[in-house]
C-alpha cells in the first residue's frame, strides 16, 4: 500500500529550486523518511543511490580520507555498483548521524560539487548535534517530517471522504451523510496513530492485532535507542521520564512535574533526560507563556511546561489503552481528560504554524491549551474532546486580551461568530485554510 506523502511536493520543489543545498530530513524514527525518500527518488530521478552509515559503518572511511566530493563520489559509485550522476541521480545517506565526517562532507558538496542532489535522514540528529557534532551551517536545507497526518490517513482510507473536505470552502455545517464517517474515520486513526507501518496494517489489512503490535515494536525500538545512544547513568532516568508521560498527560493541569516521573525526583536531575527526548524528536515541550504577546518565545515561563508525545497513536500504546475502545462511543477521544485529543490537536497545528505553541494560565481561573502566532497575531485555541463544549478559559482569555480570532476544536460542526471559529477536531490540518476563508 503506498501511502501519498505531502512532503513529496515540497521535495519536488526542492529538486527544481537552483539554489537548494543538500537536503536533510529530519524526523524520529519509524515516521516514513527512508521510504519517502526512496518514493520521491523514484518518481523524479533517474536513479537512485542509497547508503546506510548505520548497517554500512565501512563508508565512514570514504569521509574520513578525503573532502573532495568527485573523490567521495568515485568511492561510492564502486559500492553503488553503477555510476552516480549529477542531477540525475537521487544520493540517500541514510542514518547520517552516524559519521560525521559524512555530515560535515555536506558543506563542500554545497560549495563545490552543487550538481548532484543528496538527501539526508537523521533519526537522532538532533541529538548528535547536541553533542557538538560538527555541523555544516548555512550548508544544507531541512525539511521535517512528521507522522502521517489524518489528511494523509483519510486519503489513503476514504479518497472519496477526503476529497469532499478538500472542497470545503465555506463556513458552514458539514451534512451529517460526511461528518458522521468523518468522526468514525478520526477514531480510527486514534487506534493506529500516523506511524506509516501501523497505518498500512490497520487499512490494508484490517488487522488491529498487528497494529497493535507494530505500535508496541516502535515503542520498544525507542527504549532500545535509550541504551544504545545515552550514557549509562541516564538511561533509566529517560525511560522513567518517558514512561511517566501517560500519567502526565492524564492530570487535569497538564503541566510537566519532575516527581512524577518519580518518587523524589528534582529538576536538576531528570531535566537532561527529559531533554535528551526532546532533541530525539520523540515528545514536544510546551512552555506556559507569562504574557500572550509577540513574540511568544519572548515570555515563556521556563518553569512550567506540558510534554505531549509525537504521535496519538503511541500515546495511545504506552497508555495501554486497548483497541477495542474504539466501539465505546467516543470514549477514545475522551480518555486522560482528552490528553489524546490534545495531542492529536498540537501535532496538527506543528505542521502549520512556525514555532512551537505555546499554553497560557491564569492562576487557578482559566487555561487555554495553545497559542500559535500567525501574521503577528496571537491566536488562542482550546480543544474539546467531546460535543460538550462548556468552559470558561476561552472566554476569560478573550475578555483579557481581545483577541481579533479565537478558536475552538470539538466535535461540534463547524460554526463561526465574532471572530470565534469552531472546528471539528478531523479539520485540524485545514486549520489555516478555514482562518483565511
Amino acid at each position: 500500500m503506498q501511502i501519498d506523502r505531502e512532503i513529496i511536493q515540497q521535495m519536488a520543489a526542492w529538486k527544481e529550486d537552483p539554489r537548494s543545498k543538500p537536503l536533510i530530513l529530519q524526523g524520529a524514527r519509524q515516521v516514513g523518511k527512508t521510504t519517502t525518500l526512496k518514493h520521491f527518488g523514484s518518481l523524479f530521478f533517474e536513479e537512485i543511490a542509497y547508503f546506510n552509515f548505520e548497517k554500512q559503518p565501512s563508508l565512514a572511511q570514504f569521509f574520513a580520507q578525503s573532502k573532495e566530493p568527485l573523490k567521495i563520489i568515485t568511492n561510492l559509485s564502486l559500492v553503488n555498483g553503477k555510476p552516480i550522476h549529477p542531477r540525475k541521480t537521487l544520493i540517500i545517506f541514510d542514518e547520517i548521524q552516524e559519521c560525521n565526517d559524512a555530515l560535515n562532507s555536506l558543506k563542500y558538496f554545497a560549495e563545490e560539487a552543487p550538481g548532484y542532489k543528496i538527501t539526508c535522514a537523521g533519526s537522532l540528529l538532533g541529538v548528535a548535534m547536541t553533542r557538538g557534532a560538527s555541523f555544516p551551517v548555512g550548508k544544507v536545507d531541512f525539511m521535517k517530517m512528521y507522522p502521517l497526518s489524518f489528511a494523509e490517513f483519510l486519503a489513503a482510507a476514504d479518497p472519496a471522504l477526503f476529497a469532499f473536505v478538500e472542497s470545503i470552502e465555506k463556513i458552514e455545517a458539514i451534512p451529517d451523510i460526511f461528518f458522521n464517517p468523518l468522526k468514525e474515520k478520526l477514531k480510527m486513526y486514534f487506534i493506529s496513530g500516523g506511524m506509516p507501518e501501523a497505518v498500512v496494517a490497520l487499512l490494508e489489512h484490517q488487522d488491529v492485532g498487528a497494529t497493535q503490535q507494530i505500535l508496541q515494536n516502535i515503542l520498544n525500538a525507542y527504549t532500545l535507542d535509550f541504551s544504545k545512544h545515552v550514557d549509562n547513568s541516564n538511561i533509566q532516568k529517560i525511560f522513567h521520564v518517558w514512561t511517566s508521560l501517560p500519567s502526565q498527560l492524564a492530570k487535569e493541569n497538564k503541566k510537566f512535574f519532575y516527581k512524577s516521573v518519580k518518587t523524589g525526583a528534582r529538576a536538576r536531575e531528570y531535566e537532561d533526560a527529559l531533554n535528551w527526548l526532546v532533541n530525539a524528536g520523540l515528545v514536544y515541550k510546551i512552555h506556559a507563556s507569562a504574557k500572550p504577546a509577540l513574540t511568544l518565545s519572548a515570555y515563556d515561563d521556563l518553569s512550567s511546561f506540558k510534554v505531549y508525545m509525537q504521535d496519538v497513536g503511541l500515546l495511545r500504546s504506552l497508555s495501554q489503552l486497548d483497541p477495542t475502545i474504539y466501539g465505546e462511543g467516543n470514549r477514545l477521544l475522551t480518555e486522560f481528560r482528552g490528553a489524546l485529543a490534545e495531542n492529536f490537536i498540537l501535532s496538527g497545528l506543528l505542521r502549520q504554524f512556525e514555532g512551537m505553541p505555546r499554553y497560557w494560565r491564569s492562576g487557578n481561573m482559566a487555561e487555554v491549551d495553545f497559542l500559535v502566532q500567525y501574521q503577528n497575531q496571537i491566536i488562542p485555541i482550546e480543544v474539546k474532546s467531546d460535543e460538550n463544549i462548556k468552559s470558561r478559559s476561552l472566554s476569560v482569555y478573550r475578555n483579557h486580551f481581545s483577541p481579533d480570532q479565537s478558536l475552538r476544536f470539538s466535535l461540534r460542526n463547524i460554526h463561526s461568530a465574532n471572530g470565534f471559529l469552531n472546528l471539528p477536531l478531523f479539520l485540524v490540518d485545514y486549520t489555516k485554510k478555514f482562518m483565511g476563508i
